[in-house]
């Protein structure tokens, strides 16, 4: 069940479907309700706010979308196949059907990607004829008030910021505007889009651009490589992908949502509609796998654009869609947040953070583009002379404190898993230089790789505990180190991983799921397993040779999907209930690397 925003009339939930464009997405509950979306991009301000309770009183649910029928008694909810396009079916008590399509407009039109600022539905009689009730109240200021609007003969003007849309309809706009529920003899069309006149016939036009928008959604799937095992899955995971990229930038948002808590009434609630270096890293690590080079060499012109910022010096964590990097963190006062638990953060102070991991990351993601020949723009020798910089960076603050990948505001230390992507960034530069026959610079970093190991492999080991230490001089555990594998430091039959990894076992997992850490941290001790370390250890645990516990736990996460098949960033070890922001890329990533790793081959079919 889910509530006013969440599904009409019970306690939220995170069963939501995502639909998008890569300039713009939204959320739809399972009972036909648009709650939240932000327009003109993903980081922007939410005229859909549902999701996190706006406060004060409204005539009609403000930040929601809705289509209801009178004496409604059920609601089915799906995706078109291989495509973001969900389509709801609404029946009432007297056996009257309807079903509404929602989307958002993706095709390529006079040689360019069209992807407006728009939001549209199509509303389509099945069986007898219903009353509907079609409430739209858009939001402004963060779900402070109602937008003002204007109207005409078929159109209804939003003074939306920071641009006012315009809604274009065959429906009656009177109705509308008054909340008045009608008969349905007819399809209605419905177009949320900039301010000015629809051109065009909107019944043919909107008719014309769901089925442009399904042929590219799946024309874009035919491309990808797929594991034998588990696909829809995988591809419903790669298309939510896609779409928390930014077509305009190359850009990769870590979700699609702000302040939904980590935990109930945690207090962890963080606005994740930015690019971090690290989570947009594994997103096209996943992505790649399946051989999505579109969203790879987008991302790759986004992290051109921020080391040239950059000139040299410290690179942020994270910065916003535009490469802006100004993130300053406030608090929504006039939503109430997902299920009344605020605060509801907009901005994030992560960005003032240290942390020197997004140096390894920048150059993992770059090194395919020197070796890929598919690439429309393979990287050159130029290219490589720029990611030095960044490579010195890496070399230079590789035992140097930061606040890690969990990013803690409260304390500093010499995190392994950064040092590890300093001894990634050296190693992986060498390669490079090794490819463009660079051999003083290969033999430099090849140096300065082995340097940064033995410092790791002297400062991170416990002799007694004959293990790794997820800081330097530390005790501590750590789910990261599960990666010293992915990032080749170690390999699975080194007994060095192996009494690691048994430690990680042994201290941070909760039955069927994994904690990122055990200890207490600026919020007290974690509530919730984090979804991405579960993944983390499947692939481990399969690299060691424990196969078939690797299929059942993959399985068993597998269960706790959403019905749209996605996952948030956490899941209540004790409850199975999902929290935190949706959809999680770092979730989604680790679905599409374990059902790679854990599938059976395609040859076994043939």
């Amino acid at each position: 069940m889910a509530g006013r925003g969440g599904s009409g009339g019970g306690v939220k939930t995170l069963n939501l479907w995502p639909i998008g464009n890569c300039q713009v997405s939204a959320l739809v509950d399972e009972q036909a309700g648009f709650i939240w979306g932000c327009q003109p991009r993903v980081d922007g301000d939410p005229l859909f706010c549902g999701l996190l309770d706006p406060k004060g009183e409204s005539d009609i649910p403000r930040g929601e979308w809705r289509i209801r029928l009178e004496d409604q008694v059920s609601a089915e909810t799906r995706y078109l196949k291989n495509t973001p396009i969900v389509v709801t079916r609404l029946t009432d008590g007297s056996g009257a059907v309807v079903e509404v399509f929602d989307f958002c407009p993706r095709f390529e039109r006079v040689g360019r990607m069209y992807r407006p600022v728009a939001f549209v539905r199509i509303v389509r009689p099945i069986v007898g004829v219903p009353r509907v009730r079609v409430c739209l109240n858009p939001a402004v200021d963060w779900g402070a008030r109602d937008a003002e609007r204007t109207s005409g003969t078929n159109h209804i003007r939003y003074l939306l910021k920071p641009q006012p849309l315009r809604l274009t309809t065959d429906a009656p706009v009177i109705h509308l505007l008054e909340g008045r529920s009608f008969r349905l003899e007819k399809s209605l069309h419905f177009f949320l889009g900039p301010d000015e006149p629809f051109v065009g016939d909107l019944v043919q036009t909107v008719s014309a651009m769901l089925h442009q928008t399904a042929d590219h959604w799946r024309e874009w799937t035919r491309g990808l490589a797929i594991p034998l095992e588990w696909q829809r899955n995988v591809i419903r995971a790669a298309i939510t992908l896609k779409l928390c990229q930014h077509d305009e930038t190359g850009a990769i948002v870590a979700a699609l949502t702000t302040s939904i808590p980590e935990a109930a009434d945690s207090g962890r609630n963080w606005d994740y509609r930015y690019c971090w270096i690290r989570d947009a890293y594994y997103t096209v690590q996943a992505l790649n796998r399946l051989g999505a080079l579109d969203v790879l060499e987008s991302y790759l012109g986004y992290l051109r654009n921020i080391v040239d910022q950059s000139k040299g010096g410290h690179i942020q964590p994270l910065y916003a869609v535009s490469g802006e990097p100004k993130l300053d963190e406030g608090v929504a006062e006039g939503l109430a947040g997902y299920r009344g638990m605020g605060p509801v953060r907009v901005g994030n102070a992560a960005y003032t953070q240290i942390q020197h991991d997004a140096y390894g990351q920048i150059i993992l993601s770059n090194t395919q583009a020197f070796f890929d020949e598919r690439l429309l723009r393979k990287a050159t020798e130029e290219d490589f002379v720029s990611l030095e910089k960044v490579g010195e960076l890496a070399w230079t603050t590789y035992d140097r404190p930061d606040a890690g990948l969990w990013e803690f505001r409260t304390r500093t230390s010499v995190h392994t898993y950064s040092s590890v992507m300093s001894w990634a960034a050296c190693d992986r530069l060498a390669n490079i230089a090794g490819e463009l026959r660079l051999d003083e610079r290969a033999r430099l970093w090849r140096q300065r790789a082995e340097k940064v190991r033995k410092a790791i492999e002297k400062q991170a080991w416990l002799k007694d505990e004959e293990r790794f230490s997820a800081t330097f001089g530390g005790d501590e555990l750590d789910a990261s180190l599960l990666q010293l594998l992915d990032m080749r430091f170690l390999d699975a039959a080194d007994s060095r991983f192996i009494n690691t990894f048994n430690a990680v076992e042994k201290g941070l997992r909760r039955g069927e799921h994994m904690l990122r850490y055990a200890s207490e941290d600026d919020f007290g001790a974690p509530e919730t397993a984090f979804n991405f370390c579960t993944f983390w250890f499947i692939e481990a645990l399969h690299l060691v040779g424990r196969h078939e516990e690797a299929r059942d736990l993959f399985m068993t996460t597998l269960e706790r999907l959403t019905p749209a098949g996605l996952l948030s960033e956490d899941t209540d070890f004790q409850t199975g209930e999902l929290w935190g922001n949706y959809p999680q890329t770092y979730s989604l990533v680790g679905l599409i690397n374990c059902a790679g790793l854990l599938s059976k081959p395609w040859s076994s079919v043939r």
